[in-house]
């Protein structure tokens, strides 16, 4: 059964009162939630707070008829997106026409039929939902192999820099003992030696040389254990169902948004709580479980950035806050599966951001900065690719948690 969380949201723009509540009835008992719009200057008005996944769209109304409106949704790149359905009397032709130039999908034609309604609702929002599917598909497809291929560049070089690095602290100790000796049985007068050794600070040279190259080899250390995060994160040899570590997944996530956790000019480093041990191995696809995993962190680190940010404006409060993202593992009390939490003790969410985190291209992100399918794709993955559950709890100003259920075998799925 689809999660009441997760329904979908029709905007009806109609100035006649039957037609609405005709509507109203018919969307109602099939479980969308419905707003209503008596004009198109009232709908685009509408559509700067909310955004709904579909459009019902009288053609004829008093000011801006259907068509002018639905050009001014098609040309604003937040609503440009929105499927609109017109809703008509007129069945010449060239409106039909006209409105799906404009970018509408389809007609429903007055007077309405409910099943009609219904059934052109749901082939636009399946439609709608494939898109986005096959959008973020290419997406990640793209980064996956791009990842992996950088990854796959980097690591013979880094491995050769690696291997060679001890060979260089061991030629370095040698000569430095050779100087060393030099120095012991040569005279300690000679004026172009001495001239030398202060100009390119000699002493200084000895002791900081083996300390660079110890820094060198932290460096490469830190690089192998990167290109063996972006490996882990592409896994581009593991698109089908395979039995994996999902701690693997967990800490490579972490290593590659590690950048995001560091402290900021406004706020201090996250701190990161874990709480698991040894986990079992879990059957999934690997990749689209950890693009669960960098959604969900990137979203707490978003909320935890604005709740500082919040908090600037008041110094002592900002003092004693502690930046933290905590993950909890443990099995499902039926032994079937893993329970895994994410919380943060960010900014929180409202009860009606809360109640459309799931949504299609809802976001509360300015135009540009948040495309709204995160969490509609984490939701997806989850629910409808791997039969497990994904549910949130937040409150303003305390932070939000993120609960996943995932079961051990995808053939108890299916059964």
């Amino acid at each position: 059964m689809k999660n009441p969380h997760h329904s979908y949201s029709i905007l009806i723009v109609d100035d006649n009162l039957t037609n609405i509540k005709l509507l109203l009835d018919i969307l109602n008992q099939s479980g969308f939630r419905v707003s209503i719009a008596k004009s198109g200057e009232n709908a685009l008005v509408k559509l700067q707070e909310n955004l709904p996944d579909l459009i019902l769209l009288d053609v004829m109304m008093p000011g801006i008829d259907g068509f002018e409106t639905c050009r001014q949704l098609k040309e604003n790149p937040k609503t440009k997106d929105i499927p609109v359905i017109f809703m008509t009397a007129l069945s010449e032709l060239g409106n039909k026409v006209k409105g799906l130039q404009l970018g509408g999908v389809d007609y429903i034609t007055k007077p309405i039929e409910p099943e009609e309604v219904l059934a052109r609702i749901h082939v636009h929002l399946q439609l709608r939902k494939m898109q986005l599917q096959l959008i973020q598909t290419e997406k990640m497809s793209s980064l996956g192999q791009l990842v992996g291929g950088v990854a796959h560049e980097i690591n013979n070089p880094i491995n050769f820099i690696y291997g060679n690095i001890f060979h260089a602290q061991k030629y370095v100790q040698d000569l430095l003992k050779t100087i060393e000796l030099y120095e012991q049985y040569l005279p300690s007068d000679i004026p172009e030696l001495k001239t030398w050794s202060e100009e390119i600070d000699f002493d200084f040279l000895k002791d900081d040389l083996p300390q660079l190259l110890s820094s060198m080899e932290i460096g490469a250390n830190r690089i192998r254990d990167l290109v063996r995060s972006l490996r882990v994160f592409s896994r581009l040899d593991e698109a089908q169902l395979k039995e994996i570590d999902l701690k693997e997944g967990i800490e490579s996530t972490l290593m590659l948004l590690s950048h995001r956790l560091k402290p900021t000019s406004h706020r201090p480093e996250i701190e990161i709580i874990q709480d698991y041990d040894k986990l079992p191995l879990i059957e999934c696809y690997a990749s689209e479980i950890n693009q669960v995993f960098i959604h969900v962190f990137n979203n707490a680190i978003d909320a935890i950035d604005s709740k500082a940010l919040m908090l600037g404006n008041h110094s002592k409060t900002l003092n004693v806050f502690v930046p933290q993202i905590r993950i909890k593992i443990e099995s499902t009390t039926e032994q079937d599966g893993l329970k895994i939490s994410i919380a943060d003790n960010g900014i929180g969410m409202s009860a009606e951001v809360q109640r459309r985190s799931f949504d299609q291209f809802f976001t509360t992100k300015p135009v540009g900065q948040g495309t709204g399918l995160g969490l509609a794709i984490t939701y997806a993955i989850i629910v409808d690719k791997h039969g497990g559950t994904l549910t949130c709890n937040s409150e303003v100003g305390q932070g939000s948690e993120f609960k996943i259920t995932l079961p051990f075998s995808q053939e108890k799925r299916l059964n």
